[in-house]
């Protein structure tokens, strides 16, 4: 009998990559740089970058807008405060002119109450109960001018002060430093303690070697 033939063999399988060894996979890493795909750690970098210069730039624009209101907050609180010093001036001084009138009515009545003396008035029934009546009346207008602000200066043995007196004439001799008003000729008047008429008046004369005092009107 003749023996059996041989089976050819099977060729080898080809190397698998785990056995091809670390050079292959060197090689790949290397063909993975060259074909241009991008390193996500760089990438990342830039993005945070750029994140953190819009965030910046945002919170300059939010400060600039915020600094900005409150500017614009404090000009129209100004101009409010502007706006109601104006009225309440207005509702003050508004009666200036019709209260000079009313203190030349006040000066009338006190002329009429002064140009009679005690004994006349004792004697004359009728006289008295007419300035009685004077009287009265003068006290009603003098409370009106308080209600309204309208205060009558206090001017004799003041010190002369030109913002408030009108010296109409001078008086030696008379025991005064200079400048002391020694006679009132006309009442002088403030409204909400602004001048609304100055008083006349008649003043101590100043000797030549008597200093001249200074009269403080920064209040």
């Amino acid at each position: 009998m003749n023996d059996p033939q041989k089976k050819p063999t099977e060729a080898e399988p080809e190397a698998t990559q785990a056995d091809a060894g670390p050079d292959a996979k060197g090689h790949e890493h290397d063909a993975a740089q060259a074909s241009g795909e991008p390193a996500s750690n760089g990438s990342e970098g830039q993005d945070g970058s750029r994140k953190d210069d819009r965030a910046a730039a945002l919170e300059a624009e939010v400060a600039s807008l915020k600094d900005q209101l409150l500017r614009n907050l404090a000009e129209t609180e100004n101009m409010r405060r502007r706006a109601q010093r104006e009225r309440e001036d207005t509702a003050k001084y508004a009666v200036s002119s019709f209260a000079k009138e009313l203190v030349a009515v006040a000066d009338n009545l006190r002329r009429a109450v002064e140009a009679v003396t005690p004994e006349q008035r004792e004697q004359d029934e009728a006289l008295k109960n007419l300035l009685t009546g004077v009287e009265a009346t003068e006290r009603q207008l003098q409370a009106a001018f308080d209600r309204a602000g309208i205060k009558r200066m206090e001017a004799l043995g003041e010190q002369f002060d030109p913002n408030f007196h009108q010296v109409v004439f001078e008086v030696e001799n008379t025991g005064k430093p200079g400048g002391t008003i020694v006679q009132v000729l006309q009442e002088g008047y403030t409204i909400h303690g602004r001048l609304l008429r100055e008083a006349m008046v008649g003043a101590a004369k100043r000797g030549a070697d008597e200093p001249v005092s200074r009269v403080d009107t920064s209040a």
